[in-house]
Order: C-alpha cells, then sequence, then structure tokens
C-alpha cells in the first residue's frame, strides 16, 4: 500500500506580485518626459519657420522698429505688397533665379539620382575586379567637404571654358558619393540574390532585371538619394558664387545674397530687406513641396520588413 503526500501548492505572497500601479506610473512619467522632449525639439525646429512667415508680412520699418516684435504680426500686413515688390524689383530677376534653381535642382539633382542608383546597384549585386579598391575610394571621397572642392573645380572649368554656365553648376552637382554609398548598403540587403537569379533563370536580360525587379524594391532608398540631392543642389551657394559671374544664371541662394550684401552696403539707402525675407520664404516652398510628395515612398519602406512571411 503506498501513501501519498499532499503536495503544497505556493501561494503568491503580497510582496512578489507585480506592483503594476508603480510601473504604470514610472511608464506615464517616461513618457511624459519623451513628450516633453519632442515638443521641445519641435518648437526649435519650427520657430524658425514662424519667424520667416512673420517677417514677410513686415515691412522694413516693421523688421526693426516694430512694436509687435520678431515673433509676432504688426499691424501693418505687407506680404501682398512684399510679394509685388519681390517679382517686381529689377525687372523680375527673381523669377528668373527661381527658374535657374528649379533648373539646377531638377538636371543636377535629378542626374545625381539616377547616377547614384546605378553605380550603387552595381556595387552591391555585380562582382567586378577592382570592386573593393574602388568603394573605398568612394569611401573617402565622402569625407572631403564640398567646400574644399570649389577651388579646384573653379580653375578646372576655367581651363575648359566652363565657368559662368550652368554647366559649372550642373556636372558637379551629378557626383553624390554619399549617395551611391546609401544606395550600395540598401540595395545589398533589399534585393535578394536569390530573386536575381530566377529573373536570370526565366531567360530576362540585366537590364530587364534593373527596371522590372531591383528598381521597384529601391523605391525608398531612390526617393531618399533624390530628396537629399534636390536640398543640397537646391541649397548650393558657395559654387556657383564661384563659377558664375552673370546675375541671370544665379540660383536664389546667389541672387539673394547680392541683395544681401547691397542692403548691407547701403546704409540708409537701398533698403532689401523685407524682400530678401519674402524671397527666401518662397525659396524654401518647393522644397516643402518634395518632402511631401516623397513621403509616401519613405513610409512604404519602413513598412517592408512589418511583415514576414
Amino acid at each position: 500500500m503506498t501513501s501519498t503526500t499532499p503536495r503544497t501548492i505556493p501561494q503568491r505572497t503580497r510582496s512578489s506580485r507585480p506592483n503594476k500601479s508603480h510601473s504604470q506610473g514610472a511608464g506615464d512619467k517616461r513618457s511624459i518626459g519623451r513628450n516633453v522632449v519632442l515638443i521641445g525639439l519641435s518648437i526649435y525646429f519650427l520657430l524658425p519657420m514662424w519667424w520667416l512667415v512673420v517677417a514677410s508680412t513686415k515691412s522694413n520699418r516693421g523688421l526693426f522698429s516694430g512694436t509687435a516684435g520678431p515673433l509676432w504680426f504688426d499691424q501693418d500686413f505687407n506680404l501682398v505688397d512684399n510679394f509685388l515688390e519681390l517679382f517686381s524689383q529689377s525687372n523680375g530677376i527673381y523669377w528668373q533665379w527661381l527658374g535657374n534653381s528649379l533648373l539646377y535642382a531638377a538636371v543636377g539633382g535629378g542626374g545625381a539620382t539616377v547616377l547614384a542608383v546605378l553605380a550603387g546597384y552595381g556595387f552591391a549585386k555585380y562582382a567586378f575586379r577592382g570592386r573593393t579598391v574602388a568603394f573605398a575610394l568612394l569611401l573617402g571621397s565622402v569625407m572631403v567637404p564640398v567646400t574644399a572642392l570649389v577651388l579646384p573645380t573653379f580653375v578646372l572649368f576655367s581651363a575648359v571654358g566652363l565657368n559662368n554656365t550652368i554647366w559649372a553648376v550642373i556636372l558637379p552637382s551629378l557626383l553624390t558619393p554619399f549617395g551611391v554609398y546609401l544606395m550600395r548598403v540598401y540595395a545589398q540587403d533589399a534585393i535578394p540574390d536569390e530573386l536575381l537569379d530566377a529573373a536570370r533563370i526565366d531567360g530576362a536580360g540585366e537590364a530587364r532585371i534593373f527596371f522590372t525587379v531591383a528598381l521597384p524594391l529601391l523605391k525608398p532608398a531612390v526617393a531618399t538619394v533624390l530628396l537629399l540631392s534636390l536640398v543640397s543642389t537646391w541649397n548650393n551657394y558657395f559654387l556657383p558664387l564661384a563659377v558664375l559671374s552673370d546675375p541671370k544664371l544665379f540660383p536664389i541662394t546667389v541672387g539673394l545674397g547680392q541683395w544681401l550684401q547691397l542692403s548691407a552696403a547701403s546704409g540708409a539707402g537701398q533698403q532689401l530687406w523685407n524682400l530678401i525675407v519674402t524671397g527666401a520664404l518662397v525659396s524654401i516652398i518647393p522644397l516643402i513641396i518634395a518632402f511631401i510628395s516623397l513621403q509616401r515612398y519613405w513610409q512604404a519602406g519602413l513598412s517592408l520588413g512589418s511583415v514576414k512571411s
């Protein structure tokens, strides 16, 4: 006859139970801290934008001696007058500067994106002699400041007669080592080698594989490189200042810089501060449109790895 010893089930004591109220309170404090940091960063980044919008509604006198302060509107709302004066100043040369910036950004930034996509895809998916050395040189060129290349570029273009032409701005903008690096890193993980091999087995050529298989998978990276190239070309100041001398070829950055120098040197004479601020406000509108237009490609890229089959 066997006897069984009753098994006691340990009861969870009060001290062993998780303190939900304590953890919830700590989580609430961390959440409040994150929200405070995010709100502070938002104010930090949006405050200059708000100042630009407010300053664009003021006259020259309101910019320097207004009673409402720099972050609020004056009684005299001169936004429409500033726009009219901006587009008519110097026979409407601001329109010329705006068109030049659009041309440089579209051709230079778009061309830089095409070259970066092709080069990055080649580095990621093709094995060729000297690939490691070439990519190492590419990474080294990323470390070189762009401003350090302006004077050698000026000397080179002066020797071939390209200074004071649109090509003096467009050709250097086509080279984006960081864009090539970004495309190479993204293509290496986003495009499986098995997918390319399957397309080759089906008889597809390399060009067809790139446009129909690889390129759709590279859309988020392409959008990122395109936006970085557009912003870099649009905000380029030192290179156009060095290689251009004709005001009709200036982009917005150099044109507004010329007005700034004119206003600073004229003393109480010709003051263009209100036009400079208003022109700066107009110059950021294309960049905002580009950000909004390309945002959906970033969201698609962020969600690529969220669902695993």
